[in-house]
């Protein structure tokens, strides 16, 4: 039996009143996947999520997050939901570990070693003021808060800013075990490499709009093609710009690189006309994907 969606909107709006905001959102996010929620600052990510959490009432629309409504049931849903802001501000002159256990009592208690788990995990420095330590730091902090009572759906808006590479790699290995343990990740970023890397389905807003919801394997599939073919002499480009389905072709010295959708029958024949050394694919990272949604006429 499929399990309920832990988030579902439907004309989720929110009206700033500036051209900013949120228009329409119908969107779904299963249990137990990362989804990601792509979007440039001011697209409207940040807005969703505080929907979501209603720490902002919507214009038009609902939302339910794990069963509940987000407005009428918004207190179970904070006791069940892990939220790393992307403003996140904690209390300057206390230091990390205070911190955290004022928050644990929030919460009614967290199982202590969990939280320890996590602190070490991070590496996170939490027996100084929180005043004195690095933005990087004090997300550690952040992301030990949001996970360490081992909620059922975490929303995370720009989760690793600031962190250093290691403790992104251990911050990514812990979505993965969250996700196998059939817990959901919102995550919600315009890092695109982090999206790419991590994330099971992903969606990408465009001024407050959906444009697309999709896995990074679909989107891949239906995206522009290159090849790069390396003759033994110098081809002109030329020579592929007029066939089927290429889009565009430059050459560099004794390499070609032809961009196409669809077949690349057309390209291959023609290449092998010359004398190939090699060919090599180059696939659209997901930056290009994402920016091509917001080109000008993009949907």
């Amino acid at each position: 039996m499929a399990h309920p969606p832990v988030i579902s909107t439907h004309g989720l709006s929110k009206d700033y009143g500036s051209g900013r905001g949120l228009v329409g959102l119908d969107l779904e996010v299963r249990r137990g996947e990362v989804f990601g929620f792509l979007g440039p600052n001011g697209a409207g990510k940040s807005t969703t999520l505080r929907l979501l959490l209603d720490l902002i009432r919507p214009t038009a629309g609902s939302a339910r997050v794990l069963g509940l409504d987000s407005v009428r049931d918004s207190l179970e849903i904070r006791r069940r939901v892990g939220f790393l802001p992307g403003d996140l501000v904690l209390y300057p002159k206390l230091t990390g570990r205070v911190v955290l256990d004022y928050l644990a009592q929030l919460r009614g208690g967290v199982d202590r070693r969990v939280r320890d788990e996590l602190i070490e995990r991070f590496d996170a420095e939490v027996d100084r003021p929180v005043r004195q330590l690095s933005t990087g730091n004090r997300q550690k902090l952040g992301l030990v808060q949001a996970f360490m009572h081992e909620p059922e759906l975490l929303i995370l808006d720009e989760p690793i800013a600031g962190l250093d590479p290691l403790v992104q790699q251990s911050f990514h290995a812990l979505l993965a075990e969250v996700s196998a343990q059939g817990r959901t990740v919102f995550l919600s970023s315009h890092t695109l490499s982090e999206v790419e890397r991590v994330t099971h389905r992903l969606a990408i807003l465009r001024q407050g709009r959906l444009v697309v919801v999709d896995s990074v394997e679909n989107l891949r599939r239906v995206a522009v093609q290159r090849l790069e073919i390396e003759f033994a002499s110098h081809v002109p480009a030329e020579e592929f710009r007029s066939l089927p389905a290429v889009t565009a072709a430059t050459s560099d010295g004794h390499t070609v690189t032809v961009s196409f959708e669809g077949s690349a029958d057309a390209v291959v024949k023609a290449a092998a006309t010359h004398e190939v050394r090699a060919i090599r694919p180059r696939e659209d990272d997901l930056e290009e994907i994402f920016l091509r949604y917001y080109r000008d006429g993009a949907p």
